[in-house]
């Protein structure tokens, strides 16, 4: 395994880590679109919860809306250049009960479409031939342009449920390649370590 990219934490606040390839590779259970290094950080209340889960979202699905830390500020994890900033896209119920089953079931069709599918609304920037993605942000919140020079801790969007999400959270990789249907899987770090799963980043 080559060596890890290191980068900054892309936010404020608590988050709690979800998918960490500290505890299993790879993570997301595939080493498709450069995800075989993949992480997710889901932002949680002061308590380290997400929304409580009601009866009605055991059975249907619940607004973005109604999730701590949806429309959160995500930051540039590193100095770099946008290469890619898409931000148009819808952001959709969350599925967490009885639906989100369903919604694991048509995640072939979006796999199918490829990996923008997969992102949503997401910021690609390079940084030292390495390509670091955020992915699933708010509609209408990617404030950055391509070709925009980046600082670690700048602004880049809001935390939102667009693409392959089931609730509001941030999902980052890395890959070699800005072509991330192609591109080959970069192991990363935060700050010089890798979260575990289920671990509460507080910052």
């Amino acid at each position: 395994m080559d060596d890890p990219f290191d980068l900054a934490y892309p936010f404020t606040g608590r988050w709690l880590v979800q998918n960490s390839p500290a505890d299993r590779l790879p993570r997301h259970g595939t080493e498709l679109f450069a995800s075989a290094y993949a992480i997710d950080f889901v932002p949680v209340a002061a308590n380290g919860r997400t929304a409580p889960v009601t009866r009605s979202a055991l059975i249907g699905t619940e607004p973005p809306e109604r999730f701590p830390g949806f429309g959160r500020d995500i930051l540039a994890p590193v100095d770099g250049v946008v290469v890619v900033a898409y931000g148009s896209e819808s952001d959709h119920a969350a599925y967490r009960g009885l639906r989100s089953l369903g919604y694991a079931a048509t995640q072939g069709r979006r796999a199918t479409a490829g990996w923008r599918a997969l992102a949503g609304n997401h910021v690609l920037i390079e940084s030292r031939g390495t390509f670091v993605a955020l992915c699933h942000l708010q509609q209408n919140s990617v404030q950055v342009r391509a070709g925009q020079t980046m600082t670690v801790g700048d602004p880049i969007g809001r935390c939102g449920n667009s693409g392959n999400s089931t609730e509001p959270h941030v999902h980052i990789q890395a890959g070699d390649s800005a072509d991330f249907d192609r591109a080959e899987a970069v192991p990363i770090t935060f700050a010089g370590s890798l979260p575990a799963n289920r671990q509460i980043v507080d910052l």
